[in-house]
This record gives C-alpha cells, sequence and structure tokens, in this order.
C-alpha cells in the first residue's frame, strides 16, 4: 500500500494540465509601438478575444489563440488610425482580423519562456515567436506577451511613401487573467 502511495505521488506532476484562464478584457492591453520619420508612435487594440491556456509548469499543454479586430486600433491620432486601417496597412475592410495560435512553447537557455506560432495577418501567416511573463496572484495572474515583428513581412505598408515607418513594430500586451 505504501508501494502504491509513493508510485501515484510521483504521477501527479505528470498529471498536471495547464489551466484556462479567462480574460479581463476591461483591464487588458495590446499594443504595438514604432515610429515614423524618427518619432515614436504608440498605438492599442480596443477590442480583441483572446483564450489562454497557461501554467509555467505544464508547457506541454498550454496554447494561445488571439484574435484582433483590426479596425479597433486606437494611436490617439485619427488620420494615423484611418491609414493603419487602410489597404496599405491592416487593409480592415477586406482582412478585419488578425489571429495567432501557437504551436509550442519552451524554456530557453536564459530561462525565458517562448511561445512559438502562427500569425495570420493582412493575408499572410508567419511563425511569430513571443517573449511570455506569467505573475500568479491566487486565483488571478498577469500575462506579459512581447514581440519584434518586420512589418513587411506581412506586406505592410510596402509603397515608396512609408519608408519613414520604422521596418521594426514592438507588439506588447498585458492581459489580466482570472481563473474561470
Amino acid at each position: 500500500m505504501k508501494r502504491l502511495l509513493v508510485c501515484l505521488l510521483l504521477l501527479l506532476p505528470a498529471l498536471a494540465v495547464a489551466k484556462d484562464w479567462k480574460v479581463n478584457a476591461t483591464t487588458s492591453t495590446l499594443g504595438f509601438s514604432g515610429s515614423y520619420q524618427g518619432d515614436p508612435f504608440h498605438g492599442t487594440f480596443k477590442h480583441f478575444d483572446a483564450r489562454i491556456r497557461f501554467d509555467p509548469a505544464d508547457l506541454a499543454t498550454a496554447a494561445f489563440d488571439v484574435t484582433v479586430d483590426l479596425a479597433s486600433v486606437d494611436t490617439q491620432s485619427a488620420e494615423r488610425d484611418q491609414t493603419l486601417a487602410g489597404s496599405d496597412f491592416f487593409d480592415s475592410a477586406n482582412t478585419p482580423k488578425a489571429h495567432f495560435v501557437s504551436t509550442r512553447f519552451e524554456k530557453d537557455a536564459a530561462g525565458n519562456i517562448l511561445a512559438h506560432g502562427t500569425l495570420s495577418l493582412h493575408g499572410i501567416d508567419k511563425p511569430v515567436t513571443l517573449k511570455v511573463n506569467f505573475t500568479p496572484q491566487g486565483n488571478a495572474a498577469q500575462l506579459t506577451v512581447t514581440a519584434s515583428l518586420k512589418r513587411l513581412d506581412w506586406a505592410l505598408g510596402t509603397g515608396e511613401d512609408w519608408v519613414d515607418i520604422s521596418p521594426l513594430i514592438e507588439v506588447s500586451s498585458r492581459l489580466e487573467l482570472a481563473a474561470p
């Protein structure tokens, strides 16, 4: 009997399953930053849906599935928002959503958690790696994610008029999570 109990206790870590989290849309943000003619700009997407399954102790069953309403872009400049929603960038009339789906998670040599997946944006699917930081707080947690994206990989602003926009766009999100 004692031996059976010890075997069961040893199996418990193998039975761990990542937790499903509910995202608080009111307090969570999904943002980006870049520069135009050397001046920095920042923006957020006001509407997005994120399904998060995550436990840093069980990366094998972790999953991110995030859909972004591109027309909800907000850079605090109506002119810039209209330009980003237009055909030279997001083309939100024809491709209204961006979608990221994770394919695997890992820890790198420095101990950082990385989420690998595919970002579908502007009709183009490309692999993306996100750096993940997870801070549990009882039945809640904060999930921060960062990445550097090459905007031309998704044919965003490819014309000569857009060479003054930084080629790298920094993406950052802070999701406030609650246990369902």
